[in-house]
């Protein structure tokens, strides 16, 4: 099973047979496509920067109940909106910080989803503080399966359900999945070295 097989609801009402997997969709993507450009440069690449990864989770949140497409069109208005990712900054938002993105149309105006990116940056700010990275807290961790990733997840951040933490490791490099084999990306993602890798016995 590969992921992100959300692409959005004009996507699957064109007529023909679908592709069965997100490298088959975005072959014959113009290279302009933010799906093509996501797949190519960053679906399954691991992400050293604390504040980077915890962007990627914040992104995978807001994806819960829409499309990957409307998150990608909408990825540098969430940069902007969340100061750039920064988790001690957002860890510090008050009320008016809440408002100011409530009142946001370029990003994804709920409630929960905010304040779990609030939430979430100030649940990270201690694991920082315990384990020198939000990385290293994932790194201490892996190797899991995927259900115990999501309860530890769950059990430690706020909005996290199976599907979000699923999408969250494959897109990070922590569980296989984001390409298959044949796919051209394949290679230039293993030269990156994604842990999921470290698991193979060779």
């Amino acid at each position: 099973m590969y992921g992100k097989p959300k692409f959005g609801l004009n996507f699957f009402m064109e007529p023909g047979p679908k592709p069965m997997s997100y490298c088959d969709a975005v072959q014959k993507m113009d290279p302009n496509n933010v799906h093509k450009i996501y797949h190519e440069t960053a679906y399954g690449f691991p992400i050293e920067d604390d504040n980077e990864l915890f962007g990627r989770l914040i992104l995978e949140i807001n994806q819960a109940g829409l499309s990957w497409t409307t998150i990608l069109n909408k990825q540098e208005n969430f940069r902007n909106a969340y100061h750039l990712f920064h988790i001690k900054t957002i860890a510090s938002y008050q009320e008016t910080d809440f408002d100011r993105l409530m009142a946001d149309a370029g990003i994804i105006r709920n409630k929960l989803k905010i304040n779990a990116a609030i939430e979430n940056a100030k649940i990270i700010l201690g694991l920082q503080s315990k384990f020198g990275s939000f990385k290293n807290w994932i790194d201490y961790h892996h190797p899991l399966s995927k259900q115990e990733w999501t309860m530890l997840f769950k059990k430690t951040f706020r909005f996290t359900g199976g599907e979000i933490v699923n999408e969250f490791l494959m897109s990070t490099g922590y569980l296989s999945g984001a390409h298959q084999v044949d796919c051209p990306v394949y290679e230039k993602m293993v030269k990156a070295k994604p842990a999921f890798l470290a698991l193979k016995v060779i």
